[in-house]
Formats: C-alpha cells, sequence, structure tokens
C-alpha cells in the first residue's frame, strides 16, 4: 500500500534523523535516495561519512533530478532532500529555459510536481525531508525569494498527497497532518 509521509523543519532540526529512524522501525532494508549534487571535497566527505553511519542495512542511490528512473515498489525509501532537489531542478531549467524567471520557476515547479506524482504513483512508502525556508525573513536576494517561493510550493503540493506531516522543531517532531 502506497504511503507518502512528509517531514518539514528548518536547518539542524532533526529532520533527516528523524526520517532514518522511522524507516528503519518500517523496514530491516530501507532505501536512502540522496539528492544532493556533490559540489566539492568537503561535501563529498560528508556524503561519505553519513552513508558509512546508515550501515549495510540501506541501500543508497544518489539521483539528482529523476527520481522515478529507480524502482522503489515496495520499499520504504527516504528522500532526503526536497530543497536540494528542487535547486538541481531549478539550476537544470536556468540552463535551458531563457526567459523570464517567474516563467522558469513555474517551469521548474511542474517538472518537479509531474516528477513527484511519476515517482510515486507505485506502492512504496515515501518519507520526504524538506526544509522550511519561508519560516525565516525575507531575503534581500531575488533569487532567494524566488526559491523559496518555489520550495513553499512544492511543499505544500508534497503535503497536499501525503499522508502524514511531520513538522520537527528542535529536535522534537510534532505531527500536523495524519490519516490514520
Amino acid at each position: 500500500m502506497k504511503r507518502i509521509i512528509l517531514i518539514t523543519g528548518g536547518q539542524r532540526s532533526g529532520k533527516s534523523s528523524k526520517a532514518e529512524e522511522l524507516a528503519l522501525s518500517l523496514s530491516d532494508h530501507p532505501v536512502y535516495l540522496a539528492t544532493a549534487h556533490i559540489w566539492d571535497e568537503e561535501f563529498s566527505e560528508r556524503v561519505r561519512r553519513h552513508q558509512e553511519r546508515r550501515g549495510p542495512q540501506w541501500t543508497n542511490i544518489e539521483e539528482e533530478m529523476t527520481l522515478s528512473k529507480h524502482d522503489v515498489t515496495g520499499r520504504v525509501v527516504v528522500i532526503d532532500c526536497v530543497t536540494l532537489w528542487l535547486t538541481n531542478i531549478l539550476y537544470s531549467e536556468e540552463l535551458r529555459v531563457k526567459s523570464e524567471e517567474f516563467a522558469t520557476l513555474n517551469s521548474s515547479l511542474n517538472l518537479a510536481k509531474a516528477e513527484f506524482d511519476k515517482f510515486t504513483a507505485t506502492d512504496a512508502t515515501y518519507i520526504f525531508v524538506t526544509n522550511e525556508i519561508g519560516s525565516g525573513g525575507v531575503s534581500d536576494n531575488a533569487l532567494q525569494r524566488k526559491f523559496t517561493d518555489l520550495q513553499g510550493w512544492m511543499n505544500q503540493y508534497i503535503a497536499s498527497k501525503a499522508d502524514e506531516v511531520i513538522l520537527m522543531v528542535s529536535g522534537l517532531p510534532v505531527v500536523i497532518k495524519t490519516d490514520h
């Protein structure tokens, strides 16, 4: 049976740890689908440490954009994280779409929604990790403000499809939506 869980919160609020804990409570061999683009050696080392910490019971997949090319039918999968995935989509779209910035945002949002729907079409337990970047102050950087809009719209879309939404605050889970 398909189940979608969204875990959201601020930076270092405990989102990823909660997602991993939840996945391990549901499966002995969960999947960790990492969406990060490896920008430099420091980040590469960080990824290596995280994979090592998770241990051999996890199936690790690195995928920056096309989540749906991985068949996770019947599995429990942590997708960490929506924010980095959207960054990859936005930068990819910016390179391809030479139009008004708002159109680029809409194009990126439409691409992300379509990919989300395609990826979550099969029966699996999906645990999406995302950031609430719009909860802070308003940036003086135009691109950051546009990305905050994109992130907020995609978070709303995923939350509308989710069976459960958990807000992490200072390491504590606050369930804000549940269908059971």
